[in-house]
């Protein structure tokens, strides 16, 4: 099945209108600037996330340059916090070519994120709606604390679900969550649609981290990184947190803390993703994902009339579900 047709069919034009908008405010004349912007015009992506702003505004009322400044504005500060996340995690790829930071170097990493996240700012403050610039400016220091949270969890000897869930909390799910209610305020919902809708936002944001999470189990050119990238960089997931606590083996165990430790190799990773996949981490993750789908499922059935809206909503997080990178 198509699924980005079906979701992009009540917004083709609104979407063609966002990419120009967007382009235009990563476009900068002068020299090493402009190179660096380029430089990351040129990974573009699916356009998941203003996709999503899109479709909520047009359930809600209809898309305006209030949504179009919104969804650029949201778009920017996310495209700032992954420039800023590849500095802080020494990343040297983001979907599949080459980090800002590999590609110049971590200082002009960091500046080229603060030209883009003041560019965020400038087009939130033109939606002229107090309410979308205070959200804007809170999901901004959400994802900060989610980072700060992560880096601190790293040291946390303690391997922990609901820490795991606070940290997507903090982090996916916050942007999916804004994306959602953002959309909803665009169009002039009321306040407990932008409640409901900020709630299916959250969690289809925890489906699509779990989505990923699971991919880091699997050797894929196609997923963008090696498998194991998450425990190299010390983070332990889903899949492994539940096989650690659900069939506790102290090695398992050992291996685990050499993860939050830095201090794990490559053969011991290796070691540690079978241990999730024999031990039922993959299964549980999937059924933890499923568990979010339906709360997604009905939202959407309960909230959306319009028959168009419907299938490119349904057709959306049945993608979150199913893409295979």
């Amino acid at each position: 099945m198509d699924y980005l047709k079906l979701i992009k069919t009540p917004i083709e034009r609104d979407l063609l209108d966002f990419i120009d908008l967007f382009n235009q405010s990563l476009t900068h004349e002068h020299g090493l600037l402009g190179s660096a912007l380029q430089h990351i015009r040129q990974r573009g992506g699916k356009r998941m996330r203003p996709m999503l702003i899109l479709l909520m505004a047009k359930n809600y009322g209809q898309v305006s340059m209030v949504t179009q400044h919104a969804a650029v504005g949201l778009e920017l500060l996310h495209t700032a916090s992954l420039v800023h996340d590849d500095v802080v995690d020494e990343s040297k790829e983001r979907r599949g070519q080459a980090s800002v930071n590999a590609s110049y170097d971590n200082k002009v990493a960091v500046l080229v994120g603060d030209y883009i996240l003041s560019t965020a700012l400038l087009h939130v403050s033109k939606t002229g709606n107090q309410r979308i610039v205070e959200y804007l400016a809170e999901l901004g220091r959400t994802l900060a604390a989610g980072e700060i949270l992560q880096l601190s969890n790293i040291q946390n000897q303690d391997i922990s679900e609901a820490v795991y869930y606070q940290i997507i909390k903090n982090k996916t799910a916050a942007l999916f969550e804004a994306c959602a209610a953002i959309g909803a305020l665009s169009a002039g919902a009321t306040e407990e649609q932008v409640r409901l809708a900020g709630q299916f936002g959250q969690d289809l944001g925890i489906m699509f981290q779990i989505r990923d999470d699971i991919f880091d189990y699997y050797d894929s050119t196609e997923i963008g990184k090696p498998t194991g990238n998450d425990m190299a960089e010390g983070k332990l997931t889903l899949p492994v947190i539940y096989a650690l606590n659900a069939h506790h083996m102290d090695s398992m165990m050992t291996l685990a803390r050499k993860v939050k430790q830095g201090g794990v190799n490559a053969d011991e990773i290796a070691v540690l993703v079978e241990y999730a996949k024999q031990a039922g981490g993959i299964d549980y993750a999937e059924r933890r994902m499923r568990d979010f789908h339906e709360k997604c499922l009905q939202y959407i059935d309960g909230n959306v009339e319009n028959d168009t809206l419907h299938k490119a909503l349904t057709a959306y997080i049945d993608f979150v579900i199913e893409r295979t990178k």
